[in-house]
């Protein structure tokens, strides 16, 4: 292996013909330096998505880094969300490393990018909109189609969550021998608590594929308030899956200022590879403009392995902070990852990460990078490698940061009509609500046992 100033002079070139994968993973220099510009334009060219026919077994699709395909091992690249578009945009954020990823088409990972048709028989049922709830004694339709991967948090609305006003305990047996049930009630406790729920589900003639579905919204006389989404299953193929979605308005106990969360966990495995995925995704908002955003995936394809975490973080004032790592690695040995943060208010602030490579001997590359921007029109660039290239320069260079977040209290406001039009229970005269300083926990960030990396 040749390293040169401007790194890896032969990239490895591992190839995994099996599954019909060929990836580069190697890191690109840094744009800091003037010489590596020309290099960086042809690289944004190269990054645009390419789609090769479907085959058996599984074509090759060439994507960027959060696409909703299955699972990706990953260097870096841009997102297909409208809100990683802005974290990952090279117009703006021209200081992030680039890369390349593969990623194999299986039919269970549904996919918003594909329409093929091996691909869409998982997608037909889910996207041709069957109507939430059925007349009575129809049954409930079969929503036994697993969730998109990279398509974040959904809005209230594409849930179509619509709770039964009376209490129903039904089932039947459909014309093709599957069976399906529908349940529905109401759960009542202390200091007003109140939970309206619904349930269905169903299970085909020969109980090889199986979904579940449960609504729910929640309120109390705290002015708590909750609308949420779990739903699971498994198809013939051994295909499986959950998701759940929550979406909850309260008022934080010790600024009295009203809050709105939203999150969305979903994973799904195969039946018929060492294959799987998870994500937890989440969102809070207040009413004085702080704003928090996150996500935590993984995911698993034979050999290939992938982690990603990213986080923003906006107090209302005009500060920011953001970050990115990600990393993966292959059965083979070979590791690769990308990491960068940066830090501003008023003006002035940072910017620093790193990207780094590990070869199945052991071998290892990186490439250290920062910024510091004064206010005034200067900024200062930074960097060293493994390799002995370094840069240490002063620049005059627009600074631009996203000081407030492209989605905010306004619009999630305007987006949770449901939630905020649920009704409590009437509370009686000189009765008040009991607080509870600390009922709320922290978010779990780390996937379930049988998706932790190995």
């Amino acid at each position: 292996m040749v390293a040169t100033s401007r790194g890896f002079a032969s990239p490895p070139d591992f190839k995994l013909t099996r599954l019909g994968l060929a990836f580069h993973p190697y890191p690109h220099p840094h744009p800091s330096t003037d010489a590596n510009a020309g290099r960086m334009r042809d690289l944004r060219k190269r990054r645009r998505r390419l789609s090769l026919p479907r085959a058996d077994p599984p074509a090759v699709t060439l994507i960027t880094c959060c696409c909703s395909d299955p699972v990706v091992p990953i260097l870096s690249g841009k997102t297909v969300d409208k809100a990683d578009d802005r974290r990952f945009d090279s117009k703006k954020r021209a200081h992030r490393a680039a890369g390349v990823q593969a990623s194999a088409a299986l039919p269970f990972f549904a996919s918003s990018s594909s329409s093929s048709p091996a691909q869409s028989r998982f997608l037909s049922k889910q996207e041709k909109h069957y109507p939430r709830c059925t007349p009575r004694n129809s049954g409930p339709q079969s929503r036994d189609s697993p969730p998109k991967r990279d398509t974040g948090i959904a809005n209230e609305k594409e849930w179509g969550i619509s709770l039964l006003n009376e209490n129903v305990n039904e089932s039947g047996t459909n014309e093709d021998g599957s069976t399906w049930y529908r349940e529905s009630g109401e759960d009542l406790g202390n200091n007003g608590y109140r939970c309206r729920w619904t349930r269905m589900g169903g299970t085909s003639h020969d109980a090889s594929s199986q979904w579940k579905e449960t609504w729910w919204e929640k309120s109390d006389w705290t002015g708590y308030k909750e609308l949420g989404v779990e739903k699971s299953g498994r198809n013939a193929e051994g295909d499986s899956w959950w998701e759940t979605w929550q979406e909850v308005l309260h008022q934080d106990e010790w600024s009295n200022v009203a809050r709105i969360e939203r999150s969305a966990q979903k994973q799904a495995k195969s039946g018929t590879e060492n294959a799987g995925w998870y994500e937890k995704w989440w969102e809070k908002y207040d009413a004085k403009g702080w704003t928090e955003k996150g996500a935590h995936k993984y995911g698993r394809l034979n050999e290939q392995s992938w982690w990603e975490k990213w986080g923003e973080h906006y107090d209302g004032r005009g500060s920011v902070l953001k970050w990115t790592d990600k990393w993966a690695e292959t059965e083979l040995g070979t590791k690769w990852g990308d990491k960068w943060e940066e830090k501003f208010f008023a003006g002035i602030g940072s910017r620093q990460g790193e990207t780094w490579h590990v070869s199945p001997s052991g071998e290892r590359w990186s490439r250290t990078w920062g910024e510091e921007h004064f206010g005034n029109g200067k900024v200062h660039k930074y960097g060293k490698s493994t390799t002995g290239e370094s840069w240490d320069i002063v620049v005059d260079e627009e600074t631009y940061y996203e000081a407030e977040p492209h989605y905010g209290w306004a619009d999630v406001v305007g987006d949770s009509s449901q939630l905020l039009s649920i009704k409590p229970r009437e509370r009686p005269p000189g009765v008040y609500p009991a607080l509870d300083f600390g009922s709320l926990s922290p978010p779990v960030d780390e996937p379930p046992d049988e998706f932790s990396p190995q």
